[in-house]
């Protein structure tokens, strides 16, 4: 059994997590490159959203979900790069999210960003947010907005 370690965090008190909860970012986010060391919380139970909990830095939590829940042609391109850095392979188990942004008060104008989703191979808990170049995918994608599409628009 490993050792439990206990991070105080600003938004969820204590948490208590093992060594192999520990998710690991080795460039950070995007915008957070100090910030490598996340454990994944449920939200709530039977929530779709997850929150990505620095260790780093014990105020800092990102919200998340799974993108094929709200759109469900998601299906984004592993680029080479990226796959020989996390090491996965096409019989790898991995999980992907996208950050979520909920304005106060105002749950009807979420967005997802589809375009920077979270790789995360659940094997060795190698992680990457990656910057997508497909126009399909959008910073700010509307999953409340019936005009939005995961579609490529026609040329």
């Amino acid at each position: 059994m490993t050792e439990v370690t206990q991070l105080l965090t600003t938004r969820f008190g204590a948490v208590e997590y093992h060594a192999d909860d520990v998710i690991e970012f080795r460039q950070g986010l995007i915008g957070f490159p100090d910030l490598q060391s996340f454990l994944v919380l449920q939200h709530k139970e039977g929530s779709p959203f997850r929150w990505l909990q620095s260790i780093d830095d014990p105020a800092v939590a990102f919200l998340m979900t799974e993108p094929l829940i709200y759109c469900p042609d998601y299906a984004p391109d592993l680029d080479e790069r990226t796959a020989t850095e996390l090491e996965i392979s096409e019989e790898t188990a991995r999980l992907v999210f996208c950050l979520v942004t909920i304005p106060k008060g105002q749950p009807e104008a979420m967005t997802l960003n589809l375009a920077g989703p979270i790789l995360i191979n659940a094997e060795n808990k190698r992680a990457k947010q990656v910057v997508l170049e497909d126009p399909r995918y959008e910073i700010k994608y509307s999953p409340n907005s019936g005009s939005n599409s995961a579609e490529p628009a026609a040329a």
